[in-house]
């Protein structure tokens, strides 16, 4: 199987609820997200002209307008998050989550706005999200 895999830089901010420690305070990373997708039937002979499994200008538009644009300089908490703190609700960069925005559940959120985005022959295969230089949470089909 060949597998296709863009990376991608945002800045975004995030708090988490109920947590006991530093990430329960609203804070920024700097994030790398390795966006990775293959054609649903394998590739025995040379894929035909123009010779792509996707070209990774059309994988670059798709992540940038369906999660780079939409996590890029926001600021993400949890409904129990604004609960608690209602004042944090007039920030013009607010997404607002029905779940706490962990590396975790970022990674499920960016699988399910891209793979309604995708072509029925691509399918997304991985998804790999640095929160700092050394940790990283994983999705995999």
């Amino acid at each position: 199987m060949i597998r296709i895999t863009k990376i991608f830089h945002f800045e975004t901010a995030h708090a988490v609820h109920g947590y006991i420690g530093k990430c329960s305070h609203i804070h920024g990373h700097s994030y790398e997200l390795h966006v990775c997708v293959a054609a649903r039937e394998q590739q025995d002979e040379y894929i035909a002209a123009p010779g792509f499994v996707v070209d990774f200008k059309q994988l670059k538009q798709w992540v940038q307008a369906h999660v780079v644009e939409l996590l890029d300089h926001s600021l993400v908490l949890s409904r129990d998050y604004i609960a608690a703190h209602p004042h944090l609700q007039t920030h013009t960069n607010l997404c607002v989550w029905e779940m706490e925005p962990t590396a975790e559940n970022i990674l499920l959120f960016i699988r399910k706005q891209l793979q309604p985005v995708l072509p029925p022959e691509l399918q997304l295969v991985h998804l790999k999200l640095y929160e700092t230089r050394d940790s990283f949470a994983e999705w995999v089909v």
